[in-house]
């Protein structure tokens, strides 16, 4: 009869091979391997959803959550607004957004932190006619050495904190990686900063593949003044510097609904002005907040009473509705609550205002609405929407809020006042109370696939662990390093687990990884925690490939990368983490222990 380990063996076997294949989503294999170990009897069927209500399912999908309501809030974008500056040499640019991106990636999901400092990254690119490809593998690598600070910064480490739950009776606390971890990120990102960048190779650096295919053109906007704004009594002449770092020019002025005759460039700026603007959405957004201004509305319009607001981009064939039209003759916002923000024409600048200007076929538009009523008005209006390009509207005015909740469940968590799992679910229903996630949002936030992916292995984890396949690892493991000091074996637990999360997703590779940790600990009768640590740092450290870690893989189209490209930086930046570590673990988490 075939023992069920082997069962297990060569199931897992399969799944790592298409995983590495990768024609189909790690999703889809991992729950078809899940299925077909409940149909081989290795898992019991009572067990085949168990996954999707364990521990690490529901924090990891919080953290998604939490994290998109800290970026919609605009929170994170004011601290990165005031520590980037497009004058700064490279490498120093370098080593402040990896910096940034490591901080950051240690108390939000680090592919959440990524998704941010990379817009802004490629807009200090672009000012400084330089290719992104030079810095987004650097602040991709940060993020991921960031995440290994605390328990929330990354998937592996919320895996291996419930794991040794199950084995060990107690979790790892918030902040029981930090010293590894911390040591680890440091080194890290030093070596990015002041090494790693230089080994990119020189060719990537020649163009700015993703954003060259995605240029539509610079739109022209207008923005209000409110009194809270900044910016009150400088001059238009004053704001160059501001728009310079924002990547946007000020075109005038427009005060009591007339535009100042030319630049206007010495008039004071007044509450209740409109200042004119040419630039990217992304950039109007940047200068919008940097500035406090607001989206502007007409005078006799209410405005759009919706709290969940989207951005579309649309543009205009000949024969739609607006085509000749101007967006206060279509009475736009009146009667359809949608706002006209702003007009791209092919290069060429518009004299009137926004609302006021007759739309041309061939223009594209910058919409913002209510979000589940855009689509219907796109289609009224007879436009086209263009791909999405992940514009979203940032609700500044809820920043302190969001921090504050988001800190407060964090310190609750870390003091042990409340667990981890209900801190983060008051976060979500606050969030949600106070719309600075959207109900239509919520899910959305969440990456199913790897919820999927994590709820299908966690069984599968569970069965090697229970039918001796682990120990059976773990032997071997032992019997390989026979004679060699404890700390050869965890070197060498760390450079398989290092090697696998290189080709499979971090979170399986944590999954399979954690149960052989602890039997081969328990085999050598040493400290399960140094072990358990260990593949925890190995885990998140996927630097050879785009398709070991996701940040990695998000970066490969706007940089340009090939597959061959990540290894040149990646190579001696798992050795530097070998050498920190490995050290750093004897210390904090000592075999003895």
């Amino acid at each position: 009869m075939i023992s069920q380990p082997f069962i297990l063996f060569v199931l897992i076997g399969v799944i790592l091979a298409f995983l590495i294949w990768g024609r189909l989503r790690y999703d889809v294999v991992a729950f078809a391997g899940l299925v077909a170990a409940v149909f081989l009897g290795v898992v019991p069927a009572d067990r085949f959803f168990s996954g999707f209500g364990h521990p690490a399912v529901v924090i990891i999908a919080l953290v998604l959550i939490a994290s998109r309501g800290l970026y919609r809030s605009g929170a994170i974008e004011l601290i990165a607004r005031q520590l980037t500056d497009s004058a700064r040499s490279l490498q120093t640019h370098i080593g402040v957004m990896a910096a940034i991106a490591a901080a950051l990636s240690s108390v939000i999901n680090n592919v959440a932190a990524l998704t941010l400092l990379m817009t802004i990254d490629t807009d200090v690119a672009r000012r400084a006619k330089r290719s992104p490809a030079l810095t987004l593998m650097p602040l991709s690598f940060a993020s991921i050495l960031g995440g290994m600070v605390t328990l929330i910064g990354t998937p592996p480490n919320i895996v291996i904190a419930t794991f040794r739950a199950d084995a060990l009776g107690e979790p790892y606390r918030m902040f029981d990686f930090a010293p590894v971890g911390a040591a680890v990120a440091v080194a890290g990102v030093l070596f990015v900063a002041l090494i790693g960048w230089r080994l990119i190779p020189a060719a990537r650096g020649k163009t700015d593949t993703g954003n060259e295919l995605r240029d539509f053109g610079d739109y022209i906007a207008e923005a209000g003044v409110p009194a809270a704004a900044q910016i009150v009594g400088e001059t238009v002449r004053e704001l160059d510097s501001l728009a310079e770092e924002s990547d946007v020019q000020v075109l005038g002025l427009v005060r009591r609904g007339k535009r100042l005759p030319g630049a206007a460039r010495r008039e004071t700026v007044l509450k209740g002005d409109s200042i004119v603007l040419e630039g990217s959405p992304t950039a109007i957004q940047h200068f919008i907040g940097a500035a406090g201004l607001e989206h502007i509305q007409s005078d006799k319009d209410t405005g759009i009473a919706s709290p969940t607001l989207a951005l579309m981009e649309v543009v205009v064939p000949v024969g739609a509705r607006i085509a000749r039209r101007s967006a206060q003759e279509t009475r736009l916002l009146y009667r359809h609550g949608v706002k006209l923000l702003g007009i791209s024409r092919r290069g060429k600048r518009i004299r009137e205002r926004v609302r006021k200007a007759r739309i041309e076929a061939g223009d594209i538009l910058l919409l913002l609405g209510q979000e589940d009523h855009l689509p219907d008005v796109v289609e009224w209006l007879g436009c086209l929407p263009l791909a999405g390009r992940g514009l979203e509207v940032i609700e500044r005015g809820k920043s302190w809020a969001a921090v504050s909740v988001f800190a407060a469940a964090i310190v609750g968590a870390s003091f042990g006042l409340v667990n981890l799992p209900a801190a983060l679910a008051a976060v979500v229903v606050v969030y949600v109370v106070l719309r600075i996630v959207p109900l239509s949002q919520l899910y959305e936030s969440i990456e199913w696939p790897v919820i999927v992916l994590l709820g299908s292995m966690i069984p599968l984890g569970a069965a090697l662990e229970t039918s001796g396949g682990a120990a059976l690892i773990a032997a071997a493991i032992v019997d390989w390093t026979g004679g060699l000091p404890n700390v050869a074996v965890l070197v060498m637990l760390m450079i398989v687990t290092m090697t696998l999360s290189d080709v499979l997703n971090n979170v399986a590779t944590a999954l399979i990884a954690a149960p052989i940790a602890v039997d081969i600990a328990q085999r050598l009768e040493v400290n399960p925690d140094t072990f358990l640590m260990g593949v925890a740092v190995a885990a998140s450290c996927a630097f050879l490939t785009p398709i070991g870690h996701k940040n990695n893989t998000i970066i490969m189209g706007p940089g340009g990368y090939r597959f061959g490209d990540y290894w040149r930086m990646g190579l001696p930046l798992e050795i530097l983490v070998m050498i920190v570590s490995v050290p750093m673990l004897l210390l904090v988490w000592p075999l003895t222990g």
